[in-house]
């Protein structure tokens, strides 16, 4: 492939698959209009799922040494906890919270990208484009006012809430803005009692306080003001706020950002139109409630990327791409979902459904699996693919995860490069000829599969494509030969 792949946006979305594409070997051109990253701490949280990703891609080391890890979040009523909930239960390598300021999170990426020989064209605007039969005619505007065309094999808008790329389509943006305004403050803390990685939310019959640890004495606090327009702060409001309806003796100082907002739920239907693909912010935005935007964004370019690769290298026919927006706008719905009721909780405002609310919280999270669910749930692996195009088979009968289900194979694809799918199977003749037959397609080491009466296709992202008994290896056959573009289909 001679044109490259255009990302527009260089925050953690973009960058995140930007860096991926180049770890597959195509040719990637990142662009920003700013002329530098962040400073701000912005969104702070990687979950379990995000960080096996990152894993999987070679980077997550630098991510874990850099970030704090919240081993529980809490909720309390003043000076009551209503409830605590552990992520040392989680399934995962990473079974923590890590909390880390958006500003760190793109340099560590941004460092990634340029180890992968990639770079990020700054102060660099996307102004117009045209897609065409083989590929998307893109102007860029430099720096110096100098306007380039660039003839890009794909566009990817990863350019945020207010995305270019999304409106350029024509494409609605569909939901609701919530009547509620939100205060926002990153500032010194002294005199909370909770662990100093611990995220705390108080309630309280005024709204909500939360706190979000970003180092050991610097926390985001956020707050609700009800159905009032929003204004920016100043610390003395947030002190008041924190006096109210946290538990007394905390004290604020050395505000780094102060700042208001609100909150959109919207979606859009379609991630994809013809070459240009939306990720991130500019296909979805919600309530930060569970901390999952970035998250859901960076997911996006991980499912995107290997799809691209595999197809940029005619191992894959172009059909691949459909499943991308079938994908990950199902995952969206139901984020959308979850945030929505979260927020809602936290906003209830009639004294009585506060009461009945806490009784509730109190009650339920006394028991151990409640908790492990819903920590499981924020973690992200949970996140699956039910109704993908690419699944096929079915693993009743057999111990391990179905077709769409997250599947740990860490070993098998850190050392891949080539966004090849892996056959995890007892080694046997049979299996090693289905290797050789789709040596574009699979991995050429078989790795261990849960079960050994089962085979497992699993997909580049970690998830699983197909499932069959260990007897019925044609279910794995015509599930790769209706992937292979047709020059490398067997005869």
């Amino acid at each position: 492939m001679s044109k490259p792949v255009l990302v527009t946006g260089a925050g953690p979305v973009g960058l995140t698959m930007a860096a991926e594409l180049v770890r597959y070997g195509m040719p990637v051109r990142i662009v920003d209009r700013l002329p530098t990253r962040t400073t701000q701490s912005r969104a702070l949280a990687i979950w379990s799922r995000t960080l096996e990703l990152l894993g999987a891609a070679g980077c997550a080391d630098a991510f874990v040494a850099a970030g704090l890890h919240a081993k529980a979040v809490s909720l309390h009523a003043g000076n009551r906890t209503l409830a605590r909930i552990p992520f040392g239960t989680v399934a995962s390598s990473f079974n923590y919270l890590l909390m880390l300021p958006q500003s760190e999170t793109e340099r560590l990426l941004e460092d990634h990208l340029r180890t992968l020989g990639g770079t990020v064209e700054r102060g660099t605007e996307l102004t117009d484009f045209v897609d065409g039969d083989d590929g998307v005619s893109c102007a860029l505007r430099h720096a110096d006012g100098r306007i380039e065309i660039l003839e890009a094999a794909w566009l990817i808008g990863c350019d945020g809430a207010h995305s270019f790329v999304r409106s350029r389509l024509g494409l609605p943006f569909e939901g609701d803005t919530l009547p509620t305004g939100f205060v926002i403050a990153d500032v010194r803390v002294t005199g909370l009692a909770v662990p100093p990685d611990e995220p705390a939310i108080f309630w309280h019959p005024d709204g909500a306080v939360m706190f979000f640890p970003i180092s050991r004495d610097r926390y985001r606090i956020i707050a609700d003001l009800g159905p009032v327009a929003v204004h920016m702060p100043d610390l003395g409001e947030m002190q008041a706020i924190v006096d109210r309806r946290g538990p007394g003796g905390i004290r604020l100082s050395d505000p780094a950002w102060l700042s208001d907002f609100g909150i959109n739920e919207r979606k859009v239907h379609d991630y994809r139109r013809g070459h240009v693909f939306l990720a991130g912010d500019a296909a979805h935005i919600h309530s930060p409630a569970g901390g999952q935007g970035m998250n859901m964004g960076m997911q996006d370019a991980f499912n995107l990327a290997w799809k691209l690769a595999l197809v940029a290298r005619q191992a894959a026919r172009p059909s691949l791409l459909d499943s991308y927006s079938h994908e990950r706008s199902g995952v969206a719905r139901q984020i959308l979902a979850d945030s929505g009721r979260m927020t809602g909780i936290v906003l209830l405002r009639t004294h009585l459904a506060q009461r009945v609310r806490n009784l509730v919280v109190k009650q339920l999270f006394r028991s151990p699996m409640i908790r492990h669910a819903v920590a499981s749930r924020l973690s992200g692996i949970l996140i699956d693919y039910p109704d993908s195009p690419l699944n096929a088979g079915s693993s009743r009968g057999l111990r391990g995860p179905g077709p769409g289900q997250r599947m740990i194979l860490e070993r098998c694809f850190r050392s891949d490069d080539t966004s090849r799918f892996v056959l995890a199977a007892t080694a046997n003749a049979e299996a090693r000829a289905m290797i050789a037959r789709h040596s574009s397609l699979l991995m050429p080491e078989i790795c261990l599969p849960p079960d050994e009466n089962g085979i497992w296709l699993v997909r580049p992202d970690g998830y699983v494509a197909v499932v069959a008994k260990r007897e019925n290896l044609t279910e794995i056959e015509a599930a790769l030969n209706g992937m292979a573009a047709a020059a490398s289909s067997p005869e």
